[in-house]
């Protein structure tokens, strides 16, 4: 971007967890969805990895704040300081006069027209003077090489932090879809409520993450050279408020994440039981393809393809599908009919 350019051009991928940011065809930001916000004055101190790093530590000086859950705006004034901060990130965006922000941001699939508003308007307070929004699986499709205009139908499942959005594409439109509020979070839950009951150990959200990431499983049983090395959890003990050390396997963390995997495979299911004929047809030829960060966790291709006997393909970096579909539609905000205003 020159240095007396008047219009800078900006895709967001503003989702539960992260948040990416993509300019002139390139990753810029790649940050955890959070602000800290101070309780003196009510302005933004950090955001991104800096603020995550003060979550639970220091709460009456400042707050930490995730504005999105569920894959909508939980908080608006806190989204849009969010957003402004990672604007500020991007390298060369401090220039003589402030540019003019072209956005395209994605929303969820399952969204209403208020948190489509709510997302529009916290792109405008946040510099954005031409905003275009899409759907995050149409975006995800784009992102990993789909011809989303071709008559050839496909099916998208993109697990976030906050939704899981499963959604059949054709003609450039989403033909079927199926958006749950069950996806990365709800198995972080999972893992916090059944380290509490079953080892009496008090964990938070950055804990049962990190055990997710280590030794988390959808199947409870891996091939060895899939299976990872028990964990090392170290936390207080809900009782004595003791230091515990307890290792965790992944077998454990299999059982204690079922019930949310099991509300995915269904979603898929009833995604694929409203898909017309045809379409079912090119979903079977072309297989089901998983992005998002949850697209990571171990086993889950394997078990949705033996539970649904459709072939389900993990994509190629499903973590900045997402980003890099709503960088091309940055690009082709005139061609694509699709994207929101």
């Amino acid at each position: 971007m020159g240095f007396f350019s008047f219009t800078q051009e900006i895709a967001i991928d503003l989702g539960t967890a992260n948040t990416v940011i993509i300019c002139n065809d390139q990753v810029v930001v790649d940050e955890p969805s959070v602000v800290a916000i101070s309780v003196a004055d009510n302005k933004m101190v950090a955001v991104g990895r800096k603020a995550q790093q003060m979550i639970g530590k220091g709460d009456t000086i400042v707050r930490t704040v995730r504005p999105l859950k569920d894959g909508v705006i939980a908080d608006f004034y806190a989204c849009e300081m969010m957003i402004k901060g990672m604007i500020k990130m991007i390298p060369h965006h401090r220039q003589l006069f402030n540019p003019s922000i072209r956005m395209v941001v994605c929303v969820p699939s399952g969204s209403t027209e208020v948190e489509i508003r709510a997302v529009r308007d916290s792109s405008d307070h946040a510099g954005g003077r031409d905003v275009y929004m899409i759907y995050e699986p149409m975006a995800a499709a784009i992102g990993i090489g789909i011809d989303v205009e071709s008559p050839e139908g496909c099916m998208i499942v993109d697990i976030g932090g906050g939704t899981t959005e499963i959604a059949v594409i054709s003609l450039g439109g989403i033909v079927a879809n199926k958006s749950i509020r069950t996806a990365g979070d709800a198995l972080n839950q999972d893992i916090i409520e059944y380290m509490g009951r079953m080892h009496n150990l008090r964990i938070d959200e950055p804990t049962a993450e990190r055990i997710k990431i280590n030794v988390g499983s959808a199947l409870t049983e891996l091939d060895e050279s899939e299976a990872p090395e028990e964990y090392v959890v170290v936390g207080p003990s809900r009782v004595t408020a003791l230091p515990l050390h307890i290792p965790v396997s992944y077998q454990e963390i299999s059982h204690c994440m079922e019930k949310s995997i099991a509300k995915i495979e269904t979603a898929v299911l009833q995604a694929l039981e409203i898909t017309p004929p045809e379409l079912y047809a090119d979903i079977v030829k072309n297989g089901i393809f998983l992005t998002g960060g949850g697209a990571l966790l171990r086993g889950l291709a394997k078990r949705l393809t033996d539970k649904i006997t459709i072939q389900v393909h993990v994509a190629d970096d499903p973590l900045h599908a997402v980003a890099r579909g709503t960088g091309v539609a940055l690009k082709n905000v005139n061609n694509f009919g699709f994207l929101i205003r």
